[in-house]
């Protein structure tokens, strides 16, 4: 069980410190309650090998719940130390319950809630700070936060759909992968000393998968060393920025999955800037944070282009219609809410668009993949099942002879 460090006044008025077991900080507040001790400060305690290599990070998902929480707070009027404290003792997310700990001692001790949540990288988005700071000048913070958890749960539920998508192909492929390795690695040996000992002359779909088999038991060195290479090219294209930029030019150059990536980024960028426009952030600032936040190479490095454009004085419309990046509707959208002042409307309007189009690709994905990778794991088991009853009728045909 957690235990947590307390600085509490108790009914006399005198400072009392201690620690406390409990499952939850909320439920070592409500204790401390119970012994007539007013909590003023409380963190978890961790032993000595209790460490954090990296600070981890507040899952979207809880972030969306805490703004959505946080905007009805304070639309209702309760001030942001008390539902800041009330959000932190129901959450069971112990990152977020230490930012909320610690944004609320920044909020004691005189910080805005902006300035609180900027020390705390791992759990907000730099669009979510500069969307804040706007927010608090222009005195619309619940109406800003709505719209913040409105956009991170319409950005989990695009993840979602693309994930989803994309991940059914790759479960299926090693599904047929897993099969031929243990027919081949496992079954099929079983029936070699006798194909040896009767001399059968093995079809060639049999001698393939023998072969294989013999790859994995005799030269396992080598998928071995496939294997490992195959997974350092992963860790150089997740982890380098050479290897990011040959991934995400790949991934565009794919038929099917490019179309779905483009339009989950531009839906994703339309949104994000959409909001912080709303919101009050001044474009070339929300024109950074909204390119720093594209986790795409290739789509970064034209809008970073686009932006410095921008800053010379070009406009908004022009500079991301050079980029190629948005389709013609897109690119009028954006040429409209230029020349009439309504960009944050068109933007809203062009997220719904590419996520309605996002959608459909993705549909139209996971309808064509369906029965390709059934065809696919068809097959491989039929060409398995065809190589064991060939080879078990070379042994039929090789038994005759003999007798």
């Amino acid at each position: 069980m957690p235990r947590f460090a307390y600085s509490a006044i108790d009914a006399s008025g005198a400072s009392v410190e201690g620690v406390t077991k409990a499952d939850t900080i909320g439920s070592a507040r409500a204790g401390l309650l119970e012994n007539n001790l007013y909590p003023v400060k409380i963190e978890e305690k961790r032993g000595a090998l209790q460490f954090e290599l990296t600070q981890v990070k507040v899952k979207k998902k809880e972030l969306m719940h805490f703004t959505r929480q946080l905007a009805v707070f304070v639309k209702a009027g309760i001030p942001l130390t008390e539902a800041l404290e009330t959000i932190g003792d129901e959450t069971t997310d112990i990152a977020l319950q230490r930012t909320i700990a610690d944004m609320v001692d920044d909020l004691r001790n005189g910080g805005t809630l902006s300035a609180a949540a900027a020390k705390h990288p791992e759990a907000f988005p730099a669009y979510y700070m500069g969307i804040l700071g706007s927010a608090e000048l222009t005195g619309k913070l619940d109406e800003t936060l709505e719209s913040l958890a409105g956009y991170l749960e319409r950005e989990l539920d695009t993840r979602s759909k693309v994930v989803s998508a994309l991940s059914y192909p790759g479960v299926v492929m090693v599904l047929a992968v897993f099969t031929v390795m243990v027919l081949a690695g496992y079954v099929l040996p079983q029936f070699k000393p006798l194909f040896e000992e009767l001399n059968a002359d093995l079809p060639f779909a049999t001698r393939a998968l023998l072969f294989i088999a013999d790859l994995f038991t005799i030269w396992w060195y080598i998928p071995f060393s496939l294997t490992a290479g195959f997974i350092t090219w992963l860790v150089w294209m997740f982890k380098s920025e050479k290897g990011r930029l040959f991934k995400d030019r790949f991934v565009l150059k794919l038929p099917v999955v490019n179309g779905i990536v483009e339009y989950a980024l531009l839906e994703r960028f339309c949104r994000m800037l959409g909001t912080m426009i709303q919101a009050g952030v001044p474009l070339p600032e929300a024109i950074r944070t909204t390119t720093e936040g594209t986790n795409n190479v290739v789509f970064r490095e034209r809008l970073e282009e686009a932006q410095a454009e921008m800053m010379e004085g070009h406009g908004f419309y022009k500079p991301l219609a050079r980029t190629e990046l948005f389709p013609g509707a897109a690119r009028q959208m954006f040429k409209v809410g230029e020349e009439t002042g309504t960009l944050d409307a068109q933007l809203a309007v062009a997220g719904i668009y590419f996520e309605r189009e996002l959608e459909t690709r993705i549909k139209r994905f996971t309808t064509m993949f369906e029965p390709a990778m059934i065809v696919f794991v068809g097959v491989i088991v039929g060409f398995v099942a065809v190589a064991l009853v060939q080879a078990m009728y070379g042994v039929l045909e090789g038994v005759k002879e003999q007798a």
